[in-house]
């Protein structure tokens, strides 16, 4: 066992967090999985990915990043579209590393920065401070620490008998920490935690907290920094175990609006079951409705917000080419609602 222990203070709220992640997870266990389609665990990881590389101010779309991953033409910077294709390469390979071996965890940084930054897979050779806007938060330790730095936060997560969710939470604040690579980190810790939960739970190899920490950018930055000045986790462990417990209810969510839609899109999806793909103007003419703002609001956003159908042209919304069709999770969900 490492002799290395990060400083931590197990809190209340972590226990209480701790308790509705499970019972959450019970119940996804038991209802859920077996929903959990192929088509499905893509969307909520490119959800994941879009997030994540959002973060690091990747400008691309959900729906320009779906189109990168379909093979389709995207307007965007070639270095945003590389970004998403090794992360969804590094997701992929995922099942195939162990989070405490020192060459899967540069294999996968190699992976996620091919073609982006020279020493991919490689820790880094200069110092690094952290900076938001002109304000430094975080000065890393040199260079020369670093792979001492790693191995000990290795061997402790080999080590550790702590309940998985908090192991994975303190791993995901030592590392960014310690900030072993160039470039990259923060993306890294992400899909660190996400291996470490995945073979806990392999339910949250697909959960897209990432998607919850983008919308709280700010109290993500936060309670790293706060971390740092109480010099241990637990600011940021409180703040991961909540992030995983909102994204945890925002797929019960999900689930249940799959199974409960409203009326008029489970007439939509009836129009479009069958079809290949059909327009605004033709989709209207079906439902027999002639106002196209409440056809939008009614019928067309909550059907595209909760997964159910897609654009055929994502990267133009407004195109006038562009065609509405049935996702795999729609199709399931019209299946049900013609029983």
């Amino acid at each position: 066992m490492s002799r290395y222990q990060p400083p931590l203070t197990l809190t209340t709220k972590m226990l209480a967090l701790i308790a509705e992640i499970s019972e959450q997870l019970g119940q996804l266990s038991a209802v859920g999985e077996s929903r959990q389609t192929p088509q499905l665990q893509r969307g909520n990881r490119i959800r994941t990915i879009q997030a994540s590389l959002a973060i690091e101010n990747n400008t691309l779309s959900l729906e320009q990043v779906t189109a990168v991953l379909a093979g389709q033409r995207v307007l965007g910077l070639p270095r945003e579209i590389q970004e998403v294709r090794n992360a969804f390469a590094a997701y992929e390979a995922m099942p195939g590393w162990q989070p405490s071996a020192r060459g899967d965890l540069l294999r996968a940084h190699e992976l996620l920065m091919q073609g982006l930054i020279d020493d991919a897979g490689r820790f880094r050779q200069a110092g690094v401070g952290i900076y938001r806007g002109e304000q430094l938060v975080h000065m890393a330790p040199p260079p020369s620490r670093v792979a001492h730095l790693v191995d000990d936060l290795l061997a402790w997560l080999e080590g550790s008998d702590w309940h998985p969710l908090i192991i994975s939470c303190v791993f995901h604040y030592e590392f960014e920490f310690i900030h072993p690579f160039a470039d990259g980190n923060g993306r890294m810790g992400r899909l660190w935690q996400t291996l470490i939960l995945s073979q806990w739970r392999p339910v949250l190899a697909y959960l897209p907290v990432e998607a919850v920490i983008r919308a709280k950018q700010d109290a993500y930055y936060a309670a790293l920094s706060a971390s740092d000045q109480q010099a241990e986790a637990t600011p940021f462990v409180e703040f991961m175990l909540h992030a995983l417990n909102l994204a945890l209810a925002e797929a019960a969510q999900s689930e249940l609006a799959t199974d409960q839609v409203t009326d008029q899109v489970a007439r939509l999806l009836w129009v479009l079951d069958g079809s290949s793909a059909l327009k605004v103007s033709e989709l209207m003419a079906q439902v027999g409705l002639a106002h196209k703002a409440t056809f939008r609001a009614n019928y067309l956003k909550p059907a595209l917000a909760t997964g159910l159908i897609e654009m055929t042209a994502p990267d133009s919304p407004n195109s006038p080419a562009q065609r509405y069709r049935l996702t795999e999770r729609g199709k399931q969900a019209a299946k049900r609602s013609h029983r």
